[in-house]
């Protein structure tokens, strides 16, 4: 079964729209729209998507998919020297974008070399009559955030898309009766392969709000809402929009930890314990918590989704216990997992073990009965001080714990005497340095406390609102 296989059966059957930043399409409409865009790119070698919160970015991406051109969604706000590494190193052949931005794109979009075919949500074709593209091929090619270099290629089959997309679907009892709610961006897993091609396969109508703000989250009246921490902590910090979502079925989080009082507040306005599950680019969503699972907890993402397996190794690359307290490093394998990234065979063997596991680069711990968390990256969240292996995760918890903190990020800094001392950046009113300490202290223990705290105004983000701690110190 391919992975449209749904819009194109029920395209004429089932008119609910795909409504994007308050413009909408019927399905069959998209699927005349985005046939109409596959003609006109087929037999290119990649294409790439200039993804807008736009309903054109969702018929260009759908147009490609059809045609059978792997897609390369590029962060609308690209600057020069990432969007011309982008067009490079995927081959992308040809650069979609909506008829009313084309003309407004200039530098460096324009001088990239690579012609500009413009998308229009009310143009329509015939869908091609050939053979459905093999879901062996390349789906898409996604780019990671590029924190450790240059952003690298991920290769994404249609097959591992729609193992990931059923499997998700199962565990979140979504159906063609929900509505998915969302304003996350067109351009990574989250927003773009579970929240818009998720909608399209598993039938659901989807509105995404184009800016994801609580009054738009409020008003679209949705059963089922995707999010990351930046949204729900603001939708939590307006009581009258977070009260309006009490009548959805499931409010899910991720791209980032959840903190456990924005889970807590979520869960006093709404009435729900939000799910929060895990992925990455490279090997799409995971792990996840499910809908039927009522003993949902903050920091808690849940076991492995159907066809996936997970396995935490110490520093030797021996298993680690599952004991609900030893840190390990993840490994995952299964459906959804990519075989290698772009053009870089050597950061794709470094990242593969002798025995086909990838690993992920994250710290966990998993309870005896297969219940992940998540401590954070081991380049940057797993700090070895005074002997001690520890969690960046836990300590920023305990930080936002305290009512006086908004914001908090935990790295590790080197320390003659300690090897690494631990260094809290917060956002915060009317707390001092060594309350924040002692906090810590009494909440977790004397080793875990930072030895320093310093104060900001705002923690440096990307699009997906992850702390970028390689911007702190």
């Amino acid at each position: 079964m391919d992975l449209l296989s749904s819009l194109r059966a029920d395209a004429s059957e089932r008119p609910e729209s795909v409504c994007v930043a308050g413009e909408g399409l019927s399905r069959g409409d998209l699927l005349a729209a985005a046939g109409a865009v596959a003609r006109r790119i087929a037999g290119a070698p990649a294409a790439a998507v200039h993804a807008s919160p736009s309903l054109s970015t969702v018929v260009g991406v759908v147009g490609g998919l059809l045609a059978g051109v792997p897609v390369v969604p590029i962060a609308p706000d690209s600057g020069a020297s990432e969007l011309g590494h982008v067009l490079r190193d995927s081959g992308a052949a040809v650069l979609l974008a909506g008829a009313d931005e084309a003309d407004s794109l200039g530098s460096p979009w324009l001088e990239g070399g690579v012609p500009l075919v413009p998308v229009s949500p009310a143009e329509r074709g015939e869908v091609p009559s050939g053979p459905v593209p093999s879901e062996q091929a390349t789906a898409l090619i996604l780019y990671t955030s590029g924190t450790t270099g240059v952003p690298k290629g991920v290769p994404v089959t249609g097959e591992a898309i729609a193992a990931d997309l059923d499997a998700l679907a199962e565990a979140w009892a979504w159906t063609e009766d929900d509505t998915l709610v969302h304003g996350l961006p067109l351009f990574h897993v989250h927003g773009l392969v579970l929240g818009m091609l998720g909608a399209l396969r598993t039938g659901s109508r989807l509105v995404h709000t184009g800016r994801p703000t609580p009054q738009e989250y409020a008003k679209a009246a949705g059963s089922l809402y995707f999010g990351v921490p930046t949204i729900w902590s603001r939708l939590c910090a307006d009581a009258s929009a977070a009260t309006a979502l009490s009548g959805a079925r499931l409010l899910v989080s991720g791209s980032a930890a959840l903190p456990a009082p924005v889970f807590a507040r979520l869960h006093e306005l709404t009435g729900h314990k939000p799910a929060e599950r895990y992925g990455m680019t490279e090997t799409l969503i995971t792990v996840a918590v499910r809908a039927d699972d009522a003993n949902r907890r903050p920091g808690v993402v849940g076991r492995p989704l159907a066809g996936i397996e997970t396995r935490l190794v110490d520093d030797a690359g021996e298993p680690a216990a599952w004991d609900g307290a030893t840190v390990g490093g993840l490994q995952v394998r299964g459906a959804t997992v990519f075989d290698g990234y772009l053009r870089r065979p050597d950061a794709t063997a470094e990242s593969f073990t002798d025995d086909g596991w990838f690993r992920t680069g994250d710290m966990a711990v998993l309870e005896p009965d297969g219940t992940h968390r998540i401590v954070g990256r081991a380049s940057t969240d797993l700090i070895k001080s005074g002997g001690y292996r520890i969690g960046a995760g836990e300590i920023e918890n305990a930080l936002l714990g305290h009512s006086g903190v908004r914001e908090a990020a935990v790295v590790g800094v080197p320390d003659e005497d300690l090897g690494q001392r631990i260094v809290a950046y917060v956002v915060a009113e009317g707390v001092a340095e060594p309350e924040l300490i002692d906090h810590v202290a009494r909440e977790l223990s004397a080793h875990k406390r930072p030895r320093a705290v310093v104060f900001l105004d705002a923690l440096p983000r990307n699009a997906m609102g992850k702390v970028r701690k390689d911007q702190l110190g």
